[in-house]
């Protein structure tokens, strides 16, 4: 993957705003509905997608994930095993506020489409749509030629998280069947020469989630299979190639329930993948630059901080872009760092906290922050 040889390179976690007409589009998909214009939509949102990003500045881009009706519930028409629905578990800050969360679910505030149990093997069932994606985003890459594509996909973890297991004797044989199957969409995405990111929030967000009220130690053991499920499915992929996603959550709450970054970080760096995405702008977790100060960090692993929060519609300061990124080059190197975004900025088709110019907007800031880290580190 390319890195921040003379500048301070930019990108994001990868989901942003989609159209009515996609978000529409996607739903009526997932109802199983036929969309005679469907392959037309997708590819046409890819394509438009890919050249706002560009023209906005941004480097390193995806495909928007225009075609996913969220980040870790897509894999339902590409693998076997999934089907019906599941409780909503909410996490532990926001039981901690009910009159908060019953404010979020009243006003539409979280999603509330189906999320699907695990009721059978898991196996491969269509690679048909991440040809198509893949297709879709190298046309959009080869017309609008940004300096490098990535594209996401969900890790084992994150869907054990959203998708409870109903089958498998053990969450251990949970996982690795998962990994064996999503393993064929790793290695698509990086032979077709995309960087390949795994988005794995259960590492951070599965703290107040899916191990709420368990001790911390038991917390480590479990997230610590997390990542070696992970590992397991990308072990012949080069980590180069592969960069790496957690967060505690792309929602405003209180998040004081949030395992603190010293507790996530040993882990995520179990995980055999060049990159890590991480959040270091929203107010939970911006001090936590000390930690990485603190941490013995492998000598090649690139930083991607979140400089700009991707859940609330402030316009951050490029300036304060730039601050936060010398920050985290003082720590590591200049070459070392580049410049992203706390979460996506519609993590689930149709909704988003932050209106869609203003996503932009917020973009064009990362990308004048970064520029002005650049003229002061290069200097």
């Amino acid at each position: 993957m390319k890195y921040s040889q003379d500048r301070i390179l930019t990108t994001h976690v990868g989901s942003l705003p989609r159209s009515k007409l996609v978000a529409d589009t996607v739903f009526a998909r997932e109802r199983g509905e036929t969309v005679a214009d469907a392959d037309d939509i997708f590819r046409d949102a890819v394509d438009a997608v890919v050249a706002r990003q560009r023209d906005t500045g941004i480097d390193i881009v995806s495909d928007g994930e225009m075609s996913k009706i969220s980040y870790a519930t897509y894999i339902g028409d590409r693998v076997t095993g999934f089907a019906g629905d599941s409780d909503r578990e909410p996490p532990a800050d926001l039981e901690d506020y009910p009159g908060y969360l019953r404010k979020l679910a009243s006003s539409g505030g979280t999603p509330t489409y189906r999320r699907p149990c695990c009721i059978g093997e898991i196996e491969v069932k269509d690679m048909g749509p991440v040809t198509t994606d893949i297709g879709n985003f190298k046309a959009a890459l080869a017309r609008h030629k940004p300096t490098e594509g990535f594209m996401n996909a969900a890790s084992p973890g994150v869907i054990a998280l959203f998708q409870p297991n109903r089958y498998y004797p053990t969450h251990e044989a949970y996982l690795y069947a998962l990994a064996d199957a999503m393993s064929h969409e790793y290695r698509a995405i990086v032979d077709a020469g995309l960087v390949l990111q795994l988005d794995s929030p259960d590492l951070g967000l599965g703290r107040h989630m899916m191990f709420k009220g368990r001790p911390d130690e038991e917390y480590r053991q479990l997230a610590s299979l997390h990542v070696e499920a992970l590992n397991h499915a990308i072990r012949n992929l080069p980590r180069d190639r592969v960069r790496l996603h957690i967060c505690w959550g792309n929602y405003e709450g209180p998040h004081h329930r949030d395992a603190p970054l010293e507790m996530v970080l040993p882990i995520a760096l179990e995980a055999a993948v060049g990159a890590l995405l991480f959040e270091a702008s929203n107010p939970r977790h911006a001090h936590e630059w000390e930690v990485m100060a603190a941490m013995d960090l492998p000598d090649d692993l690139i930083l991607i901080p979140g400089m700009i929060d991707s859940t609330t519609n402030f316009v951050e300061h490029p300036r304060l872009v730039a601050q936060r990124i010398q920050r985290y080059a003082d720590i590591v190197g200049r070459e070392r760092v580049m410049a992203g975004t706390d979460c996506g900025f519609s993590t689930f088709a149709g909704f988003g906290a932050v209106d869609e110019d203003i996503v932009y907007a917020k973009l064009g800031s990362l990308v004048e922050g970064a520029a002005m880290a650049s003229a002061a580190l290069w200097r």
